[in-house]
């Protein structure tokens, strides 16, 4: 996911997770960390030897923080892999791809559609759980499931192809 720390974004991905060791990459470079909750809100960070402990306060959304760490208080901006690429999808073009791809690692939750299946703009065409968070991803425009090439349950990686659409066998309606 994305974090962006006043004018700072860093790409932040969460690598391993057992009880309060996190291990985490932060712009490529990985860290391993013990994070415990004091209190609601409240957390100490152990990270090579040394402690740390930040206040944290949202907003409904859970996308926008305040940290409080020391003597410096941050606002912090949440922008979740589906939001980016989101973002992403609508500032590179409205026009649907011939392919879906992966735009996190994570697990096939659920795939409602067949080869063969037309879609209209906007039917969900796969669901991936990533950090316990399920997505659901549409497509922009009518189109053809040309081949669906994972399946329910399947791990997949960041950057995977996922389903090969038709965009030229939809008749389009009038």
């Amino acid at each position: 996911m994305e974090i962006h720390i006043g004018n700072r974004v860093a790409e932040i991905e969460l690598l391993n997770k057992e009880e309060n060791q996190v291990r985490l990459s932060i712009d490529g470079e990985e860290y391993e960390v013990d994070i415990t909750m004091l209190q609601e809100g409240v957390y100490s960070i152990l990270q090579n030897g040394k402690s740390y402990n930040a206040e944290l306060t949202y907003s409904e959304d859970r996308k926008n923080y305040k940290v409080n760490a020391a003597f410096s208080s941050h606002n912090i901006q949440i922008i979740d892999t589906k939001a980016k690429y989101l973002r992403l999808k609508r500032g590179a073009d409205e026009r649907q791809d011939d392919k879906i791809i992966s735009p996190m690692p994570g697990k096939v939750v659920h795939i409602p559609i067949q080869a063969g299946s037309q879609l209209q703009a906007g039917d969900t065409i796969i669901v991936i759980e990533a950090m316990k968070m399920q997505n659901s991803y549409k497509v922009t425009s009518d189109c053809t499931v040309k081949e669906i090439l994972v399946t329910e349950g399947e791990a997949v990686n960041s950057n995977q192809l996922l389903i090969r659409l038709d965009l030229m066998n939809v008749e389009h309606k009038k």
